[in-house]
């Protein structure tokens, strides 16, 4: 049995006016196909402007707003998902909004919804005649990579009778062309194959320009997607207008198996690629009928390698020869994936209870999707990279004050994935790319183009960058016990501890990775993480037989976090604590650099500083959270999660009931904010959305398998 089944039995559930319960909590955003930068469709649920969190009446979207317009827009670009069903001739619509020629197909009733890591699964009640279970699995399997890499999603829905009689039942689901672009005036095309027994539609952006070299966008101007389910005498097809493709299923219920070869933009007559499967009698044993979409790009980025400008493929190309070879897998796949990703809810779901009960598990679960959709597996299988998308603050790739905070689900899952990840960043900057001497700031303005910044010039934040670095790979090295990752890349962490050791204890005048709160001398938050980081650069040379490194860059350490204390702390405020930056007792901040201290088993940083922020996070906390700082009433949701993890008992559990609180109670209605206002739980006055750094989340569960410091032991 999957563990979702066995939450319900132990957390609360959420009834609101919909009559639908939502466990563990009714979140802003549903994932439903949730898997990459470009595969990254939800439901919009919260109080502004969202469904309520019921599926039929209200159409899936993507994480973007459509275009031309605000990248995030006040909703998202819809991703034409459509369901139907028809009982004993009666039909109603489960999935999405269609209109067919005035008609609007009654909802079905909708009695639960419930989340995990992998999925969300919806229960209906279709006139009191049948029940529905409508699953959307977006799989998790870090320890896969082959299967890991696929970007695809299932769709799951079983139908049973209810009322003890046997009932005709007819099952339709249609996508539309605006999967394809969020421009609705692109031209479509498409086409219609079957292939060992698995039919797909077949579409995609006529004008490819493969790594969106035409213009930067959010949305993928190359590749192809796949919507897919098993051939079956009962099963039909059709692809066409939204109103000829629908009004058949609705008027005949059967699809005539035709194709729609008028290719044409978007938005005119809305091109649709439907099944429908008559079911037939349908009793009180469950009857399932699976879907797959898949998106399939053979090159997923542009890379300034080491070798120069390169395509580099997506990583599934190692493992299958074709596009259609790798859609028919991934189908027929569905008991494994479904074993796996429920493998991940268990671990994921067991581990975070136990490290902060149930409403740590309600913040985690409905960010693994969010984090792992943010990254795209490539290379080959001897040599796989991960890039990251900066999603909706920046668009930047490999944003390396992003990939910190996103670490944690990364660390814990499964340590190489952090890695592939470091990977691209010391290859380009190795090949004497970068010509600083501190870390760049990313690799390119614009996924998925890796072009990186050989002039120099990037977003100007030395310190933040130089310290994220070496943290997260003395880190990835601990877990993986990976000594020669240390070696291999020694001279460049120690370039970039040399930068540490002029600039880390007085910061100049510059950004942090809160760069939204703008620039700021002598950040006590920022010097804290610099000093940390020329501690485990000590712990790098010792690892690595560089034992004068490592003696030099302990002493500078020590000495700096001495010092620190006597500019970092209000000894006279009450309770104490420490300030945002040197020159001001009356400001404060989340201290969250201290827990790479822990992390690492550093023990650089006295308990004390632990004990006081503990101490004093209470007594300024919000109705959603702790702030971030005195400049304003905004927090981040990731630096609370890693503070929490370093606090004491009763802190953290403040930390932790609020932000699940606000997961229950926010206005927001796009994929979980990391950035919103403590006092009114809405948006600050920027639109964060579907962004990686949920990933650090995870920082309580990062902490497993740490060194014995880091435990506390």
């Amino acid at each position: 049995m999957y563990f979702h089944l066995l939450v319900l039995a132990f957390c609360g559930l959420r009834n609101l006016a919909s009559g639908s319960t939502f466990s563990p909590a009714r979140p802003p955003a549903i994932p439903l196909a949730v898997k990459s930068p470009y595969m990254n469709t939800w439901l919009e649920v919260g109080n502004d402007g969202g469904s309520g969190g019921v599926l039929p009446g209200y159409w899936p979207r993507f994480w973007a707003g459509p275009q031309p317009g605000p990248v995030a827009g006040s909703i998202g670009a819809v991703t034409g998902w459509t369901g139907f069903i028809t009982v004993d001739g009666d039909s109603s619509t489960w999935m999405g909004a269609a209109n067919v020629n005035g008609v609007v197909p009654p909802s079905v009733t909708q009695t639960s919804f419930e989340y995990t890591s992998t999925r969300s699964t919806f229960i209906m009640n279709v006139a009191g005649k049948v029940s529905m279970n409508i699953t959307f699995l977006s799989p998790v399997a870090p320890n896969d990579i082959r299967r890991q890499s696929v970007t695809g999603s299932y769709l799951s829905v079983t139908v049973a009778a209810i009322d003890g009689g046997s009932h005709s039942v007819r099952l339709y689901v249609d996508t539309s062309a605006e999967w394809t672009s969020i421009h609705n005036s692109d031209t479509a095309q498409w086409s219609y194959s079957v292939d060992n027994e698995v039919a797909s539609h077949k579409y995609w952006r006529q004008t490819q320009s493969e790594f969106n070299s035409d213009y930067p966008d959010d949305a993928a101007h190359w590749g192809y997607w796949y919507w897919s389910t098993a051939v079956t005498s009962s099963m039909t097809y059709q692809s066409g207008s939204d109103v000829s493709v629908r009004g058949n299923f609705l008027n005949n219920g059967v699809l005539p198996n035709t194709q729609d070869t008028d290719y044409r933009a978007i938005s005119d007559n809305w091109p649709v690629f439907g099944f429908a499967n008559a079911l037939g009698n349908v009793g009180s044993s469950p009857v399932e009928t699976l879907y797959t979409i898949v998106h399939a790009q053979q090159n997923a980025i542009y890379f300034d390698s080491a070798n120069g400008d390169v395509g580099v493929p997506s990583l599934w190309t190692s493992y299958w020869n074709s596009d259609l070879a790798m859609v028919g897998f991934f189908y027929n796949d569905f008991s494994n994936m479904a074993s796996l990703s429920a493998a991940t809810d268990s671990q994921f779901a067991g581990n975070s209870i136990a490290a902060g009960g149930q409403d740590y598990l309600t913040i985690t679960s409905l960010s693994a999707r969010q984090a792992f959709a943010a990254v795209q597996l490539c290379g080959a299988d001897a040599k796989p990279y991960i890039f990251l998308k900066e999603i909706s603050s920046d668009g930047n790739i490999q944003t390396v004050d992003v990939l910190y905070p996103a670490m944690p689900i990364f660390l814990y899952s499964n340590p190489l994935l952090v890695k592939y990840l470091l990977d691209p960043l010391f290859e380009n900057q190795e090949a004497g790319k970068f010509p600083q001497a501190y870390a760049m700031h990313d690799l390119g303005a614009n996924y998925p183009r890796a072009i990186g910044h050989p002039s120099g010039d990037g977003e100007y934040m030395p310190l933040e960058e130089c310290g994220n670095m070496i943290i997260t790979t003395l880190a990835y090295a601990q877990r993986a016990q990976d000594t020669g990752y240390l070696s291999q890349h020694y001279n460049i962490l120690k370039q970039w501890t040399g930068y540490l050791v002029q600039e880390a204890l007085i910061p100049e005048n510059q950004l942090s990775t809160d760069d939204f709160q703008g620039q700021l001398a002598n950040q006590t938050n920022l010097a804290l993480k610099g000093i940390i980081a020329i501690q485990a650069m000590s712990e790098i040379a010792s690892r690595t037989g560089n034992g004068a490194d490592a003696t030099n860059y302990s002493n500078i350490a020590h000495d700096y976090i001495g010092k620190w204390q006597e500019m970092a702390v209000v000894t006279d405020a009450n309770p104490p604590h420490t300030n945002l930056d040197y020159q001001d007792d009356s400001s404060h901040g989340l201290l969250y650099n201290l827990y790479a201290d822990r992390l690492l088993g550093l023990n650089l940083v006295p308990q004390s500083i632990y004990d006081m922020q503990s101490a004093f996070y209470p007594t300024v906390a919000e109705t959603y959270g702790v702030p971030l700082d005195t400049r304003n009433v905004f927090t981040k949701s990731d630096w609370q999660m890693w503070t929490a993890a370093i606090a004491s008992l009763s802190t953290k559990t403040l930390f932790i009931s609020l932000l699940a609180k606000w997961i229950n109670e926010t206005p927001t209605n796009r994929a979980f904010t990391d950035l919103y206002n403590t006092q009114t739980g809405d948006f600050a006055n920027w639109s964060f959305i579907a962004r990686p750094v949920v990933g650090g989340h995870f920082a309580l569960l990062a902490l497993n398998g740490a060194p014995i410091a880091a435990n506390g032991k």
